[in-house]
C-alpha cells in the first residue's frame, strides 16, 4: 500500500523536507499524520485549513485525557477499571475563505498550483495554493504554522492572501472544539485505533472574546483536567475584525475587506494553551496551571508572536540536527525517510516534560493516547544517546507511577511494583488482561531503560535514588511472581511475551530472560533497602530461571510449549492480515505464528547471553513465522539479521520500517505516527547497521554496513562525552568531540578513541548458509484421511 514511494512526482525526493506537490483525494487523514507537527507535548495534525477538505483534523496535549469506568460483560477480580483516552483538544488551526463570494476548498475550487512541505530543518509547515476564481481572478493563499519550544503550549500560523487583481475578500479564523462534535466511531473491531465518548466531555469553564482575541477554557466532565487557550490575531495594515463570536464549540474572528493586487492581506494568529491537571487525576509535569486555577490565564501569559515562535522552531532544529541527523552515503531515497524518522522522534520527545512518550507521539490518538513498553525499549535508547535529559525525564515519570505500580502489584498477588501495560494516569487501562496485564515484561523494559541510561549517562545520582527503586521494586515483582519448581529451576508462569499472538504460556523466553537481567541489576546494588536474604534469592532465581530450548531443532523455544503448536497455514491470503482483526484470538493462539519479534527480540537486547550460533538459528526458525503484523517488529528482526550476517533481510526489513509511516503499509498511519517504529529506525541504524551495543564493560561496536551504502554517520552522548562514528565499507573512524577518552571495544579490539580520530579496518562479514527446518506444508494443503 505504498504511497510516497508510488508517485515520486507527487511526493518528489528532498533530503530535508517532505513535499507534495499535487492534490489527490483518498488519503487526506494519512498525509495529515506525515504533516503533523509537535513537540512532545502539544501536536497539530497536518490538515487542511478548510474544513472540507480535511479528514481528521485535530490537536492533542500529552497526557491530556478523559477517564471512565470499563464496564466488562463478565467481570473478574483485578480486571482493568478505568479506561483513559487523549481529548482532540479545541483546534485552532481552522479558516474559511471567500473571495468574490466562492468558498474556497481544494474539493470544489479550482487550483492552478499547489505545494505543501514541512522543513525537518526549521519544523515549519507551509503550504501554497494558486486557485482560479469563478469571478476571474487569481488568488494565492500560503499558510504556515509551527510550536513553539520555548513554550511549549504555543503555536503560530500566518495565512497570506494575495491576487492579481482587486478582490472582496471573507475570512473567518476558528478555535473549533472537535472533541464533542458528533463523528463515526471507527474504533469497532480494531483495538489499534480510538473509540469516542458518548456523551459530552468538555464543559465550557470560560468564554471570553473581542475585538480578534479569544480567552477559553473547558474542564473534561470525569478526570476534570482543565485545558485554557488564549488566541490573538494581528493583520497587515492593521485592519480591524468584523466580528469576533464566542461558543464552547465554535468560536470565530472574521474579516472582511477588499484586497488589492499590489497588497496582500496578511493574518497571523498567536496561538497558546495551557493545562491544569485534576485533583484525581493526571501527573505532575503535565500541568501548566494548578488544579482549580482557569489555565486560560496560564495561556495568555504564554502567548508570543507568531514570527517569534517561528524563529524558536528553526533555532531548536538547528541544534538539534547539529548533533541527531544520520548521513547515509549515496542513499538519497533512504536519507529522506531516515530524517523524517528522526524528525518524528525529535516531535515526539523534545518537549514532553516529565510525562511519558505516547505511542503516536501527538500526532494522533491511535491507542487512545497510552504510554506502553515501546517508550523504554524502542524510544529511550534514542533518547538515552541524543537527549540523556530527556530519557531521564520519562524514567522520572515511570518513578512517579511507582505508588499506584504497588497498589497494582497487590491486586495481582505480587510484591514490589506491577507497571499498567497501557496508560495515561498510571492506572492499568488494558481491559483485555491476555494481551495486556499478562504481559509482565514491562517490568523488565522499565528496568532495562534504567540500567542502560545509568550506564551511558554515568548519572550517579538517578542510580542510587530513582534508579535504584525501579530496579528494587521490579524485581520484587519477578521474585514473587515465579516459583522455585521440583526441577530446581526458577520458573515465571501465565504471561504474554511480546509477541501477542502467543498468550498467557509459562515460561516466554524473552521475560524469562529479561527478568533475569532485572534481577542480577537490582542484585549488583548496594542499597540499604537490600539485605543480603534478598539479593540471594534474586542471585538464585535469575541463576536457575527457566530457558526453554528444542533440542531437536536446537533453538531456544519461544515458551514451554511453543514447538508443539500447530504451525499457521501461510496459504491464508493476505487480505486476512493482520490476524489480529480477522481471526478470533484463541485461533491464533493455538497456532505457531508470531506477531512481532520475541526470542529474537531478546537476543538483540540481551546479547551477551548468547552464542552466535544461537541468533543465527533463532533468527532462521522465527523470520519465517513472523507475519510483522506489529510495526515494532521489522526494526528487531534487521538488527539481528544484520549481526547474524544476513545482509539482504537486514536491509529488506530496515526499509520496511523506514517507510511503514511513508507508505501507510499497515494502513491505520491516519491514526498518528508510530513512534516507537521511528525510534527503531535508529536502533536499526545505530545498532543494527553500526553493531553498537551497550551495557557491557566498554561501548561494543560490530558493525555490517549494507553493501549498496557508501558511508554511515551519526553522533552518540555516551558517558558524558560526544562521540562522533563514522562507517565507510573498510573501516569504522571513531571521534571524542566533547569530553575526555572513551574506551571502546571494536569486533574484540580495544582502542582508546579521544580528539584524533581513531580508524579501525573492518574485515568483511562471513555469509552464513541458513539454517533449514522442517515445518511441513502448510495445513490448509494436507488431505483429510476419511475412514472408509
Amino acid at each position: 500500500m505504498a504511497l510516497i514511494n508510488a508517485d515520486r512526482v507527487r511526493f518528489p525526493n528532498d533530503p530535508w523536507k517532505l513535499v507534495e506537490t499535487s492534490h489527490a483525494p483518498g488519503d487526506a487523514g494519512t498525509l495529515e499524520t506525515l504533516f503533523a507537527l509537535g513537540n512532545g507535548h502539544l501536536g497539530v495534525r497536518g490538515a487542511h485549513w478548510a474544513a472540507s477538505d480535511a479528514e481528521l483534523p485535530g490537536s492533542f496535549i500529552n497526557g491530556l485525557h478523559e477517564i471512565w469506568d470499563i464496564k466488562h460483560a463478565e467481570n473478574a477480580y483485578g480486571f482493568a477499571r478505568t479506561g483513559q483516552r487523549i481529548l482532540y483538544i479545541p483546534d485552532a488551526n481552522n479558516f474559511t475563505v471567500i473571495i468574490d463570494g466562492e468558498l474556497l476548498s481544494l474539493a470544489e475550487s479550482a487550483v492552478l498550483d499547489y505545494r505543501r512541505s514541512v522543513d525537518f530543518a526549521t519544523g515549519i509547515y507551509e503550504c501554497s495554493i494558486v486557485w482560479q476564481c469563478r469571478s476571474g481572478a487569481t488568488v494565492t493563499t500560503v499558510e504556515r504554522r509551527a510550536v513553539g519550544f520555548e513554550a511549549r503550549g504555543s503555536l503560530g500560523i500566518s495565512l497570506e492572501v494575495s491576487a492579481d487583481r482587486a478582490v472582496s475578500v471573507d475570512v473567518t479564523s476558528s478555535v473549533i472544539n472537535r472533541q464533542d462534535q458528533p463523528v463515526e466511531d471507527h474504533s469497532a473491531h480494531d483495538p489499534r485505533r480510538a473509540g469516542r465518548h458518548a456523551g459530552r466531555v468538555l464543559l465550557p469553564v470560560r468564554m471570553e472574546g473581542g475585538d480578534g482575541s479569544l480567552r477559553l477554557s473547558w474542564e473534561a466532565a470525569e478526570s476534570k483536567q482543565r485545558v485554557g487557550i488564549a488566541v490573538d490575531h494581528w493583520t497587515s495594515a492593521g485592519h480591524q475584525p468584523f466580528d469576533t463570536l464566542v461558543d464552547q464549540d465554535d468560536s470565530s474572528v472574521r474579516y472582511v475587506l477588499a484586497v488589492s493586487a499590489d497588497e496582500p492581506f496578511r493574518l497571523e494568529k498567536s496561538v497558546s494553551y495551557a493545562v491544569a491537571r485534576g485533583a484525581l487525576t493526571g501527573r505532575p509535569g503535565v500541568a501548566d496551571a494548578e488544579a482549580g486555577e482557569d489555565p486560560a490565564v496560564a495561556a495568555e501569559a504564554g502567548l508570543k508572536p507568531v514570527g517569534d515562535v517561528f524563529a524558536e522552531s528553526e533555532a531548536h532544529y538547528r541544534s538539534y540536527w547539529a548533533n541527531a541527523d544520520i548521513q547515509v552515503g549515496a542513499q538519497p531515497e533512504l536519507q529522506q525517510a531516515i530524517r523524517w524518522n528522526l524528525f518524528q522522534l525529535a516531535q515526539a520527545t523534545a518537549k514532553a516534560g516529565v510525562a511519558g512518550i505516547p505511542a503516536k507521539g501527538v500526532t494522533g490518538s491511535g491507542y487512545d493516547g497510552h504510554y506502553f513498553w515501546d517508550q523504554e525499549i524502542y524510544l529511550l535508547p534514542y533518547l538515552t544517546y541524543s537527549n540523556p535529559d530527556g530519557a531521564r525525564q520519562v524514567l522520572e515519570f515511570r518513578h512517579e507511577m511507582l505508588p499506584d505500580a504497588k497498589i497494582r502489584a497487590k491486586e495481582l498477588s505480587v510484591d514490589g511494583a506491577l507497571f499498567p501495560w497501557r496508560t495515561i494516569n498510571g492506572l492499568e487501562a488494558s481491559a483485555y488482561y491476555a494481551a495486556g496485564t499478562a504481559q509482565f515484561h514491562i517490568a523488565a523494559a522499565v528496568a532495562f531503560a534504567t540500567n542502560r541510561y545509568v550506564w551511558a549517562s554515568g548519572d550517579s545520582e538517578f542510580r542510587a535514588g530513582m534508579g535504584a527503586d525501579l530496579l528494587i521494586e521490579t524485581a520484587r515483582m519477578w521474585a514473587s511472581l515465579g516459583f522455585f519448581g521440583k526441577d530446581g529451576l526458577f520458573h515465571v508462569h501465565g504471561v504474554t511475551g511480546p509477541d501477542e499472538y502467543t498468550a498467557v504460556v509459562n515460561d516466554n523466553l524473552y521475560t524469562n530472560v529479561m527478568a533475569r537481567f532485572n534481577l542480577r541489576a537490582a542484585a549488583a546494588l548496594n542499597h540499604p533497602a537490600v539485605d543480603d536474604a534478598e539479593r540471594e534469592l534474586w542471585e538464585a532465581a535469575a541463576e536457575r530461571i527457566q530457558l526453554p530450548f528444542d533440542e531437536h531443532f536446537q533453538v531456544y523455544s519461544q515458551d514451554n510449549d511453543f514447538m508443539t503448536l500447530e504451525p499457521w497455514d501461510w496459504t491464508t491470503p493476505r487480505s486476512k492480515y493482520p490476524l489480529l482483526l480477522n481471526f478470533h484470538p484463541l485461533v491464533i493462539y493455538r497456532h505457531q505464528v508470531l506477531k512481532q519479534a520475541d526470542t529474537v527480540l531478546a537476543m538483540f537486547l540481551q546479547w551477551q547471553e548468547f552464542t552466535a550460533e544461537e541468533k543465527r538459528r533463532a533468527f532462521d526458525f522465527y523470520d519465517p513465522i513472523t507475519t510483522g503484523d506489529s510495526t515494532l517488529s521489522a526494526c528487531v528482526q534487521g538488527i539481528m539479521a544484520a549481526e547474524v550476517g544476513y545482509r539482504k533481510a537486514a536491509l529488506d526489513h530496515f526499509t520496511n520500517a523506514a517507510f511503514i509511516d511513508l507508505d501507510n503499509t499497515h494502513g491505520n498511519t491516519i491514526d498518528g505516527v508510530h513512534i516507537a517504529s521511528t525510534g527503531g529506525v535508529w536502533s536499526s541504524l545505530v545498532c543494527g547497521f553500526a553493531g553498537l551495543r551497550d551495557q557491557g564493560p566498554v561501548p561494543f561496536f560490530d558493525p555490517r554496513l549494507p553493501e549498496e551504502w557508501d558511508s554511515l554517520r551519526f553522533h552518540l552522548r555516551l558517558q558524558g562525552r560526544l562521540l562522533l562514528v563514522e562507517l565507510d565499507q573498510g573501516a569504522l573512524t571513531l571521534t571524542v568531540l566533547d569530553g575526555g577518552e572513551l574506551d571502546i571495544d571494536v569486533r574484540g579490539a580495544r582502542f582508546t578513541v579521544g580528539s584524533q580520530p581513531v580508524r579501525v579496518p573492518l574485515e568483511p562479514v562471513h555469509v552464513p548458509e541458513p539454517s533449514v527446518f522442517p515445518s511441513g506444508p502448510p495445513t490448509a494443503s494436507i488431505p483429510v484421511v476419511r475412514a472408509r
